[in-house]
């Protein structure tokens, strides 16, 4: 490849990317509402004719859901598989939104030019680099550096209730020896980061009861038990005094974190301070002995995401309420099993209730930690890229959360996968006036040239 030449086309052209990327983002493709079918169609099709016109076999396949984008570059035997999706999160509320959502600008901010646009960010800017680099690459050399194949679906804002089924119908057409997926982030503005490690989830929801209907508290309080305060006792026997989760043997296969790990994000220069400042906080809580990125990355947890029962509208009714819910979700590491910590969980809540009491749980799927290793080739050539890329040394950085793909690449298509992304922290994802910095953006692009010119020696 002519490193140089495809680099200065990215250049020429870059308002010409900046038009097509803002056609894309026009389209309601919000998977969430079925009255946006139509839009997702739309969408897909128009990624279809795209990729065709810069030489990929494409076409629409459709699912019961949302249809799938699959492209080739030469033949159905790909060494890279590109993945990313078109489907974007509602707008709402859109009275918060400075601009319409659906009709992408720039803006000029304080941190540069910014496109301000629902999807700008998560997803179809970030696809959307892969797509320009590989444009560039055509428009230079001709042809691709190495056989590619690329998978868009629509449906990852509802956790991709069609993708296992499709993975699952089409192995052999999929199967690379490596994917590639652009929905994360960097590090910083400036600096550039691969994604090493995600964290694994688990959840749960339960209920337990035990007066037959809600009493009046007046007439009953203080005679019989509170489904709510058992809830809270339940609750706060999850944890102990120094932050470790009080479950049997929950912290079985959690492993200690590496050293070269450690010295990658010692260099991060990170400010628990500033972390906390932000949200408006001072004090640290979790584990004691840990860093904040250790507990954010490498740590399991234990969260309640909701609690609730009784009355809960304006006013006030004086109950003791019948039932009492909540939810509870884990973050798993290493090799933690997530049915073992499921069965310890539910076996621990049930020895601890009154005998009163009848809990029941709602079952929802796990899934394991996953974990890169940082002295793959892969990765190695995929850190020079992208340091050469932003004259600044990439960096390793964990997921504090899930990423599916990751997990199902691995399992059905036995793919381990390069996490990398160009988005920021303060590109509001999900929320109102969503943003994506041109420079990440066109620099994107850039880093997939640099990042497709080393892989392609591999293979």
């Amino acid at each position: 490849m002519n490193l140089e030449l495809i680099l200065e086309e990215l250049d020429k052209s870059q308002k010409s990317a900046e038009m097509r990327l803002f056609e894309l983002l026009r389209f309601k493709s919000i998977s969430t509402n079925s009255k946006y079918k139509s839009d997702c169609f739309e969408t897909a099709e128009w990624l279809v004719k795209e990729l065709s016109d810069i030489g990929f076999s494409s076409s629409l396949r459709r699912t019961t859901g949302n249809p799938m984008v699959v492209a080739h570059s030469d033949g159905v035997k790909s060494n890279l598989l590109f993945y990313g999706h078109y489907d974007v999160q509602p707008v709402d509320p859109e009275s918060l939104w400075q601009t319409k959502p659906f009709e992408p600008v720039i803006e000029d901010t304080i941190n540069g030019p910014v496109i301000r646009a629902r999807g700008a960010a998560d997803d179809k800017g970030q696809l959307m680099t892969f797509v320009e680099a590989c444009r560039a690459i055509k428009t230079v050399e001709g042809k691709l550096p190495c056989r590619i194949s690329i998978l868009f679906e629509g449906e990852e804002e509802t956790s991709s209730p069609s993708l296992i089924p499709f993975l699952k119908n089409n192995i052999e057409e999929l199967k690379s020896n490596h994917a590639l997926v652009c929905d994360t982030g960097m590090w910083d503005a400036k600096t550039p980061s691969i994604t090493s490690s995600l964290r694994g989830m688990l959840s749960e929801e339960i209920t337990i009861q035990g007066p037959k209907i809600d009493l009046h508290s007046g007439l009953f309080g203080g005679a019989v038990p509170n489904p709510l305060q058992i809830m809270s006792k339940l609750i706060s026997g999850l944890h102990s005094t120094n932050g470790r989760v009080n479950i049997p043997n929950f912290y079985e296969g959690v492993e200690e974190t590496s050293l070269d790990l450690l010295s990658e994000w010692e260099k991060l220069n990170f400010s628990e301070i500033e972390f906390l400042a932000k949200l408006g906080l001072s004090n640290p809580v979790g584990e004691s002995g840990f860093s904040t990125l250790e507990k954010l990355w490498n740590r399991p947890t234990c969260e309640i995401n909701g609690l609730w029962g009784g009355y809960i509208d304006e006013g006030f009714k004086t109950v003791i309420p019948s039932k009492a819910h909540a939810k509870i979700s884990f973050r798993l590491v290493g090799q933690q099993e997530p049915e073992k910590i499921r069965k310890e969980f539910r076996n621990k809540l049930i020895q601890e209730l009154p005998s009163d009491f009848h809990i029941t749980f709602s079952n929802h799927q796990g899934s394991k930690a996953t974990q890169f290793s940082l002295k793959s080739q892969i990765m190695s050539e995929a850190k020079e890229a992208l340091t050469n890329e932003w004259k600044r040394e990439a960096v390793f950085v964990g997921g504090g959360g899930s990423i599916p793909i990751v997990k199902h690449f691995k399992e059905i298509l036995d793919m381990e996968t390069l996490l990398i992304g160009f988005s920021l922290d303060d590109d509001q994802i999900h929320s109102p006036n969503e943003k994506y910095n041109l420079t990440s953006f066109h620099k994107g692009s850039r880093s997939w040239v640099r990042i497709l010119n080393k892989l392609s020696k591999l293979f």
